[in-house]
């Protein structure tokens, strides 16, 4: 093993590489990851950990209605953004990989994962890879790891998401990436990790068309904190619903929507402010104003705020009422 290791990092800083090129187009990011689909909603995605700073910046990659790809080890990051483009014009996972490896130099320290739009699943693991090493093919998912602590990673993830079955798909990925934690995950320890999860089918919007996409750059308990980033998401789509549900004026539906969120992150001021604001836009100051006088208490810099609310149209009631709340 020791002397696989030596002849990869010769690879690496042979001239034929061009020196320490590797630096800007083969980073490091030793890894484990899963990529999978939905095979209900469609939906594609992919999670990954690593002992590296902002893994996601280099590992994830996906697009609605086209696919996800995890590119790792010591990465050719171009595998991304080129593997995307292979599927949009038709070429399966294994077509699409086959391609990307055929003329890599670097093809046995990489270790690639794709899943397509109709749940093929292709993956690599290079010779060259640092041990422990490994991946496991499942029905429309995948996952892989290297320079683990153990082999028992992927045995891990791979269990995880298949238990899992009949959760959204954002909740299966992370559940495999904590299993993977649980099992003693990276050689090295936590840094970084990110999520993706995009629609099935792409409405012309690559803007707009992430249903899931987290990540966190630099931390002990990295899959920890993407697990509360995570949560913190899934409050703030609780306030969406309630949004829509008042542009509908469905009020009973949009304050349990509320409610639900608000309960989620019980010290959320943001939330709670813009409640209020919404319930007094929809003549139910009364309810509004215990809302309003616990979020002033807390920090007096909300009743600034909505002093200026007026004159943007983004608080509308009667100078009276305002008057009342500012009161408070």
């Amino acid at each position: 093993m020791k002397k696989l290791f030596y002849l990869v990092i010769a690879f690496l800083f042979s001239p034929i590489t061009e020196g320490q090129v590797y630096k800007h187009d083969n980073p490091f990011a030793h890894t484990f990851s899963i990529v999978a689909r939905d095979s209900v909603t469609g939906e594609m995605g992919m999670a990954v950990q690593s002992h590296w700073f902002s893994v996601g910046t280099v590992v994830s990659w996906a697009e609605a209605g086209v696919g996800a790809i995890a590119t790792q080890s010591f990465v050719n990051k171009s595998f991304g953004i080129r593997g995307l483009e292979l599927l949009k014009k038709g070429l399966t996972a294994q077509q699409v990989l086959d391609t990307l490896l055929n003329k890599d130099a670097g093809r046995e320290v990489r270790q690639v994962a794709i899943i397509d739009s109709k749940g093929n699943v292709a993956t690599h693991t290079g010779k060259g890879c640092i041990q422990y090493a490994t991946q496991i093919q499942g029905s429309q998912f995948s996952v892989q790891s290297n320079m683990m602590l153990d082999d028992q990673v992927s045995i891990a993830m791979d269990e995880a998401f298949r238990k899992s079955a009949g959760k959204s798909l954002a909740e299966r990925l992370l559940l495999s990436l904590e299993a993977a934690q649980k099992v003693g995950g990276d050689i090295r320890g936590q840094q970084s990790a990110a999520i993706i999860v995009v629609p099935a089918r792409s409405e012309g919007n690559p803007w707009d068309e992430r249903t899931v996409d987290l990540r966190v750059d630099d931390d002990k308990e990295a899959i920890k904190e993407l697990r509360r980033l995570y949560n913190v998401h899934l409050a703030y789509e609780h306030m969406n619903k309630g949004d829509f549900a008042i542009e509908k004026n469905k009020m009973t539906e949009a304050m349990n929507e509320y409610n639900v969120a608000m309960k989620m992150l019980p010290d959320n001021l943001e939330m709670q402010y813009w409640t209020a604001v919404t319930l007094a836009n929809n003549k139910n100051v009364k309810k509004a104003i215990p809302i309003f006088k616990k979020v002033f208490a807390k920090d007096k810099n909300w009743k600034e705020l909505t002093k200026r609310l007026p004159d943007t149209r983004l608080l509308t009631v009667k100078k009276a009422d305002l008057k009342k709340i500012l009161a408070l």
